[in-house]
């Protein structure tokens, strides 16, 4: 990790850099050199409101914008409040992009979603089928909404000559990730649940769906490192996967995290519930041939931090 000059005399504002992968975020600005770094906290600047968004730019007056902020869940929480989803999601962002460029910002960072590919696209996922059909229902609204912010940053890069770049994250995990079961992402779920039954005694653990679909995933530190070199290095239009390359099915994914947390039960599927997307595995040859990244944290190795985590957290 090298510190670079590219941060100096740079005011950064981190959106959502108080959650699970702005934690990271601001560690690896602060590696990389970055010295002047504002989190907006929702108390001070509710970024869904225009008025909150206009004073953030008045008082903070930022150089580089890394906008993380959004309102996310599972498929549960999504199914149950699409419309939250997607209106919060994009009136961060068009509110955001907007008064960057009016107050001259240097370079506007989008994070979008794996959520915003249609639903069959072929696998890996290459940047260009982005637009070749519809999402998969279940995340939809919440997909669509970031992915606006794509089509926003290449017209005002066309009409304005606006320096925003749009980053397209794998699923994420790692250590501070939400173990809440409401609201979790399917790792951390399943890690709770898994601790769980075992602690209990219990011979059998429900898991949603039938254990078909695949999914990628990158570890919260690589994917925070990916977005601040790309910040350093990255001025161009297209947007860019940032993934690992590793694919594994949720049956498998379920049966490496009760071995590694010690549950030696069954796993039974529950398949009157959804699956999701079918597969989801990310072509990552566009950060690396644009900006030189390469996620290095083992995914079994990145689980046993997480488990590890959890254990010594856990209330």
């Amino acid at each position: 990790m090298t510190v670079t000059s590219y941060w100096n005399n740079k005011k950064v504002v981190v959106t959502g850099g108080v959650g699970f992968l702005g934690n990271f975020v601001v560690q690896k600005l602060k590696d990389h050199g970055a010295t002047d770094i504002f989190i907006p906290t929702i108390e001070e600047y509710d970024l869904v409101t225009p008025e909150a968004v206009e004073r953030l730019f008045n008082n903070v007056k930022p150089d580089v914008i890394i906008h993380l902020a959004a309102h996310v869940g599972g498929i549960g929480a999504n199914r149950e409040h699409p419309a939250e989803f997607f209106y919060d999601n994009l009136m961060m962002g068009v509110q955001l992009i907007h008064q960057a460029w009016k107050h001259d910002v240097q370079k506007f960072v989008a994070i979008g979603t794996v959520c915003a590919y249609p639903k069959f696209t072929p696998v890996p996922f290459k940047e260009d089928d982005l637009w070749n059909g519809y999402p998969e229902e279940t995340n939809a609204p919440y997909g669509l909404a970031k992915k606006m912010l794509l089509v926003q940053s290449q017209a005002y890069r066309q009409q304005y000559g606006f320096n925003s770049i749009f980053l397209l994250p794998v699923n994420l995990y790692g250590p501070g990730d939400n173990f809440n079961l409401e609201t979790s992402h399917v790792i951390p779920a399943l890690i709770r649940k898994c601790i769980e039954a075992q602690a209990k005694g219990d011979k059998e653990l429900v898991v949603w769906g039938d254990g078909s679909p695949t999914r990628e995933f990158i570890f919260v530190e690589d994917a925070a490192e990916g977005i601040v070199i790309a910040t350093e290095k990255y001025d161009g239009q297209e947007p860019v996967n940032l993934g690992s390359g590793y694919e594994i099915s949720i049956k498998d994914l379920a049966g490496m995290i009760a071995r590694l947390t010690g549950f030696n039960g069954t796993i039974t599927w529950d398949t009157s519930k959804p699956n999701g997307q079918p597969r989801r595995c990310l072509d990552i040859t566009r950060a690396h041939s644009f900006f030189g990244f390469r996620a290095s944290v083992n995914f079994e190795e990145g689980l046993r931090r997480t488990i590890e985590w959890y254990r010594a957290t856990k209330k």
